[in-house]
């Protein structure tokens, strides 16, 4: 290794553990980060020269490739003339321009779009829409219903309506009121529905947030479009507001710009983030049909949102999502899509047979399986993925075991194969 390499790695390390405290991270146990100085395309560079290929996209946000020159351009153009401004009372052409771009691709019944910083926000905003439609309305609903094992993010509301207790336990006792349901998965579509029947006829149900189709956090859960639209029908004949959470799944990841497109019955609210600004920058927004919006506007000020984030609507960061939805749209963004697609199918294909693979799913560019071992013999299993993946030079996060892929669109076969090959050589760690 350079010895300036050498000293200027050992640095990092120690500069960032003095004072930093990262996110999903028990320090005790995982002291040092690996630093980062570069990124292009599909790969990450580190402070030691090394590469790897960002197998999930950077938490599935930088899907058109890290450091996009035509994204990268665009916000550049965009610094020179408005960097910031508050958006109560204001607005500007970035927001203006966005809201029209995203009218063209969202489904048809979405009308409004509320602006915050972060998926976790996006779904607090949808929860609050649903409960205070009711409140506005008078229906006095005050309940949420949730799928069993959803992750929506890490503020209070959605927190409430996640169903993953590793991130929950010290916060349970202050959650507004939820109720679950599981996952229909083709086999139990009749029975969910008859469960949901029953908990309408106990509960006063306000709204209904799902990830619609893949469940991120769950380690890559998929369940049936059909079972979903049956839920989201017996939801909307009963007043119950439908609230989609796709910051993970939208923007093109399940083969359709929306997971919701894969449903008749369309969410009446839906939450955006990750993808939306390309990785570029932090933004999210909460859309919603007419229907919603028309219950907070009204002569009583008390019946509006009043929910407000310092940078809403930041104009740089409305500008990177405008320069993403353009190039989703491209040719070759869709070529690529696809091109991605068939090259899960055939390496899917490839692995479906093999002993230590189970419960293998794709929907879209996402490919994902369990590992079929008894994890009580590997010790830290997830680590030793891990690392074994960083060693080949392919970033990839386990989730307990389970494998996955959500790689950039732009991500090209060679690297695609090395991730492919990478994965061969763990399922041959487990003999």
């Amino acid at each position: 290794m350079d010895i300036h390499k050498d000293h200027l790695s050992k640095n990092l390390s120690q500069r960032d553990q003095k004072h930093l405290w990262h996110p999903l991270t028990q320090h005790k146990l995982s002291p040092q980060m690996l630093a980062i100085v570069k990124a292009k395309g599909a790969i990450l560079y580190d402070d030691a020269g090394k590469e790897y290929i960002d197998g999930i996209a950077s938490w599935y946000t930088a899907m058109y490739g890290h450091c996009n020159p035509y994204i990268t351009e665009k916000v550049s153009r965009q610094m020179q003339e408005l960097d910031q401004v508050v958006f109560s009372g204001f607005t500007h052409e970035p927001a203006i321009r966005l809201s029209e771009v995203l009218m063209e691709i969202l489904p048809g019944n979405q009308e409004k779009i509320f602006f915050s910083d972060n998926g976790s926000t996006a779904t607090e905003i949808g929860i609050k829409m649903a409960l205070q439609y009711h409140h506005n309305l008078g229906s006095g609903r005050n309940v949420m219903l949730a799928f069993e094992e959803g992750f929506h993010g890490d503020t209070f509301g959605a927190m409430s309506v996640s169903g993953l207790s590793v991130y929950n336990g010290a916060f349970e006792e202050h959650f507004i009121k939820v109720i679950r349901i599981p996952v229909p998965n083709g086999n139990n579509n009749l029975k969910v529905l008859q469960q949901l029947e029953n908990l309408i006829s106990q509960y006063k149900i306000a709204g209904f947030i799902y990830e619609p189709l893949v469940q991120g956090a769950a380690a890559m859960k998929m369940h049936d479009a059909a079972g979903l639209n049956e839920i989201l029908k017996m939801c909307r004949e009963n007043e119950i507001i439908c609230v989609a959470d796709e910051v993970m799944t939208g923007f093109g990841k399940t083969g359709k710009n929306f997971a919701s497109e894969f449903m008749e019955v369309q969410p009446d609210i839906i939450c955006l983030s990750k993808a939306l600004t390309a990785g570029l920058l932090p933004m999210a927004i909460t859309s919603c049909s007419q229907k919603i919006y028309d219950a907070f506007y009204s002569d009583e000020i008390s019946k509006g949102l009043f929910h407000g984030h310092t940078y809403s609507a930041n104009p740089l960061a409305c500008t990177a999502a405008i320069a993403g939805i353009e190039l989703l749209a491209s040719e070759d963004i869709q070529k690529n899509i696809q091109d991605v697609i068939n090259s899960h199918r055939d390496f899917g294909n490839k692995i479906v047979t093999h002993p230590r693979v189970k419960n293998l799913r794709q929907l879209g560019v996402i490919l994902a399986f369990d590992l079929d071992i008894k994890m009580e013999r590997y010790g830290n299993l997830r680590n030793r993925l891990f690392t074994h993946f960083m060693d080949a030079g392919v970033f990839l996060r386990p989730l307990g075991n389970t494998i996955y892929i959500l790689a950039p669109f732009t991500v090209n076969p060679s690297e695609l194969n090395k991730i492919y090959e990478s994965i061969e050589t763990a399922l041959e760690l487990f003999q």
